[in-house]
Order: C-alpha cells, then sequence, then structure tokens
C-alpha cells in the first residue's frame, strides 16, 4: 500500500487530474469566502479498495448569508465529475456518454434550520428500480488517462456497492 500511495502521490497524471478539481472547488466557493486555504499538496486517501488524491478545502464565509445549500449548488458540479471548462464538458459529456447520469454526482448531505450543514460528492452510487440496479462510478479522464487503468478503477470503484447489494 505504502509503494502503491507513493505512486499515486507523484503521478503527473493523477495530480493534473486532481489540481482541476481542486481548482474549481476553490474557484466555485471564492466570492462566498473572506478567505480560504487550499493546500498546494494533496494527501492520499486510502478506501478499502481504492486509494485517492484528496485536498481539503477551508474557507471562511463571509456576511452574505449563503446557506450550506446554497454552497453545495454552487460547487455542483465540480471538475471532478463535469469536466473543465464546466459548461463545455458537461455538454460535450452528455452528447457522449448518451445517458442520463440521473443523481450521479448529486451533492449529498445534510443541512439545519440556521444553514448550516455539510455536504460531499455522491461519486458512487446505485440507482434501483425495480428488480434492476445501475451502479455509477466515475474516473477523471486528462490527456495522460490509459483506458485499460480507467476501466479497472471504476470497477474496483463498483466492489463496495455489489458487495453490499448481494450481502445477506
Amino acid at each position: 500500500d505504502l509503494t502503491l500511495a507513493a505512486t499515486l502521490a507523484r503521478s503527473s497524471k493523477d495530480l493534473e487530474e486532481h489540481e482541476y478539481a481542486v481548482r474549481s472547488v476553490a474557484d466555485a466557493l471564492a466570492p462566498y469566502c473572506t478567505a480560504m486555504n487550499v493546500p498546494e499538496t494533496p494527501f492520499v486517501l486510502h478506501l478499502p479498495n481504492v486509494m485517492h488524491l484528496a485536498t481539503d478545502v477551508a474557507g471562511v464565509a463571509h456576511d452574505s448569508g449563503a446557506s450550506a445549500l446554497e454552497l453545495a449548488a454552487a460547487l455542483h458540479p465540480s471538475a471532478a465529475v463535469g469536466g473543465t471548462p464546466t459548461k463545455v464538458a458537461v455538454e460535450m459529456i452528455a452528447e457522449l456518454e448518451g445517458m442520463d447520469r440521473g443523481r450521479y454526482a448529486g451533492p449529498v448531505g445534510w443541512m439545519n434550520a440556521h444553514g448550516d450543514g455539510e455536504f460531499g460528492i455522491a461519486l458512487r452510487s446505485a440507482e434501483i428500480v425495480g428488480d434492476h440496479v445501475r451502479l455509477f462510478a466515475g474516473c477523471g479522464i486528462v490527456a495522460g488517462s490509459d483506458p485499460e487503468a480507467e476501466l479497472a478503477e471504476s470497477q474496483a470503484k463498483f466492489i463496495p456497492v455489489r458487495d453490499a447489494l448481494s450481502a445477506g
């Protein structure tokens, strides 16, 4: 695991892909913040079946009164799921994929009566309709992406959902 983590942390392809996502989050939050902390170097997040580069972006909201839900709306979709430049990329993805993503990659989380809350991106999900289950997972595709490696990564991301559905 340490060797794989070190390889990921030094991968120019993965660092480029991650930088697009972090930049889009920082750019989307900037109008709502008086100060932001955007670390230059990501850390490796170890999950049961995959590792990801991760960066915790933090900001101090100004007094605009924006709720957590408004911030989530400003962030969606980030470059992590919509590409960049986002408007053009989202249109191209819709045309190339030829499918409705439904709720895939939408914000999930909570918000209280004061507008405070916490949201994440539903990067792995499943849609159940009757006796059919459709799994969703994605990969960041950049110029240096290897199609076979991206397919293997997306298949690995399906494992937890598949296992949860087959347990019992």
